[in-house]
């Protein structure tokens, strides 16, 4: 799982693959060579392409549980000062995100076992989905 660096091309094709409140969305990007690659975008949030979509929607996730960051300035290993100050299980689904880190990694900084991170990432997944449902109950779609 990994983030890609490729950059978008005018060949390639697109279509919004997930699309969620407040302008947030997953564009899937299909270059002429084939395969297929998710990018992640927001109002005021520079965008982001993964090669999974999995890792392109808990991205998502992230982003509405902290409601709303920039990596932008963070640096190469930084991490936005929203996903600290958050908590460990926001902070634990952020970095399997991101590139070379799995499930395996984040137990191991976090001395847990892989199940934990796993529920640490449901948690972040239902909190985004409640984020999005009450913004959504506002109308602010």
């Amino acid at each position: 799982m990994s983030r890609s660096d490729q950059p978008t091309t005018a060949e390639d094709e697109e279509s919004i693959l997930r699309e969620y409140v407040l302008d947030v969305r997953i564009v899937e990007e299909r270059p002429p060579d084939g395969g297929s690659r998710y990018r992640f975008e927001a109002p005021h949030h520079e965008g982001i392409t993964f090669d999974e979509p999995e890792l392109a929607e808990l991205y998502a996730d992230v982003y509405f549980d902290v409601n709303g960051f920039q990596e932008a300035g963070t640096g190469d290993r930084g991490v936005p000062p929203e996903i600290i100050q958050a908590g460990q299980d926001t902070l634990a689904a952020y970095f399997l995100t991101q590139p070379g880190i799995d499930e395996n990694w984040v137990a191991s900084f976090y001395g847990i076992k892989n199940t934990k991170v796993e529920r640490y990432a449901s948690w972040v997944r239902t909190r985004a989905e409640e984020v999005r449902e009450g913004a959504r109950e506002r109308g602010m779609e």
